[in-house]
């Protein structure tokens, strides 16, 4: 990693333990946080837990990225930071977010979680904030592992050290559960035993999710305030779908991620080609409203600026009924994250976005499917007759 973004990188085990660590290090407890109301709700929960305020900025609706020019001036010179999202891998404009945060004189973090080969002005992703996190659970498929990558070559040891006071022991059961499960997984695919293993999870109650969004618990919530910053007053939200995201990393698993490393040049290739013919449906961009075509100044991306996407968002008209679609074929959609935080966490915790539309509309209609599995993806989707999403009169994205 630090040969694929020219900077100091530490190993984490997990992005969101990374996270964590990046905004204790350069935040003062009480800051404010400008992020995307786009994301999985654990980032969340990681910035409350680091002592820090979520304020919520406008998003482009085409690909729910940063609207730069939508933030208010009165909510930049009230912030600590801004972190990026670069959701499924579409790059937010971080050229543009540098200038800022150098002119307000703040710190930019990148969540490069889904971004690992993605670029944006020329550099990779994850190479523009004072520090950028990648999970080594996507693109990377090792299910494990985090990257914290730093601007500055001085403070790796200081990071690394700081990562060390946070990890927890290693645990014994934690690496045998993560050797094996790959072999589990494989068994239940092939005797096509997917359903009756959800089944037999929900019935225990071992499942963290019954819909998008995880439970948010605000009074809780609210009593776990009083313990920020900190980890251990939050650990039951931050550690939803991942509970060894602080656990000291075993031989094994290092094993693991390095031999999927190695691998990760052919698994970049294989996407672009998935997003490629991905964005060249129907469904990349939005329709006009009376179902003629595209519509009129949506964006329209050129084959060159396809990107190594680790999800591709279509955008369709009923996101729910194609999502039954592509599960009737096998195809699981995850990744989503619907509705946006502010929606989700209310104004008890976060400062909502000052124009909330463009992320309701996204959140609505963006169907992240894995490029790796795009023509089965066009096919079920084509014969399933889903329609692409149609934008209100007066409100076509403006796309990037």
């Amino acid at each position: 990693m630090r040969d694929r973004l020219g900077r100091e990188c530490v190993y984490v085990p997990s992005c969101r333990f990374g996270l964590y660590a990046a905004l204790r290090h350069w935040c003062p407890p009480g800051g404010r946080v400008l992020m995307s109301p786009v994301n999985d709700d654990v980032i969340f929960f990681v910035v409350l837990a680091a002592g820090l305020r979520p304020v919520q900025a406008p998003l482009d609706p085409s690909d729910a990225s940063l609207d730069v020019d939508a933030v208010p001036d009165e909510v930049w010179g009230s912030l600590s930071a801004v972190l990026t999202t670069n959701l499924y891998g579409n790059p937010d404009p971080a050229p543009r977010l540098r200038a800022r945060c150098d002119a307000l004189g703040i710190p930019l973090f990148e969540d490069a979680a889904h971004a690992i080969g993605s670029e944006v002005g020329g550099r990779p992703v994850g190479t523009w904030g004072d520090a950028s996190v990648f999970s080594l659970s996507k693109h990377v498929g090792a299910k494990a592992g985090g990257i914290l990558a730093v601007a500055d070559p001085a403070l790796r040891e200081t990071l690394e050290r700081s990562c060390e006071e946070l990890l927890l022991p290693r645990r014994t059961t934690a690496e045998v559960a993560y050797a094996v499960r790959p072999y589990a997984e494989a068994a239940v695919r092939g005797l096509r035993l997917r359903r009756a293993a959800w089944a037999t999870v929900r019935l225990l109650g071992l499942t963290e999710r019954e819909e998008i969004r995880m439970p948010l618990r605000p009074r809780e919530l609210a009593r776990a305030a009083a313990s920020a910053p900190g980890l251990d007053a939050y650990d039951s939200w931050v550690r939803v779908d991942m509970h060894d995201y602080r656990l000291r990393s075993g031989r094994f698993r290092f094993g693991r991620i390095g031999r999927r490393l190695d691998r990760l040049d052919d698994v970049l290739a294989r996407c672009r080609a998935g997003t490629e013919l991905l964005l060249s449906t129907r469904w990349a961009v939005p329709a006009a409203p009376d179902g003629s075509g595209p519509a009129r100044g949506a964006a329209q991306r050129s084959p060159g600026a396809v990107q190594p996407l680790f999800r591709v968002p279509l955008l369709v008209a009923d996101r729910d009924a194609a999502a039954r679609a592509l599960a009737r074929r096998g195809m699981v959609v995850g990744y989503l994250y619907d509705p946006p935080l502010d929606d989700y966490a209310g104004a008890g915790f976060t400062d909502p976005s000052p124009a909330p539309e463009g992320a309701r509309w996204f959140a609505r209609h963006a169907l992240p499917v894995d490029p790796l599995r795009a023509p089965a993806v066009v096919a079920a989707l084509e014969e399933s007759g889903v329609r692409p999403a149609e934008v209100p009169e007066g409100r076509v994205p403006s796309g990037g």
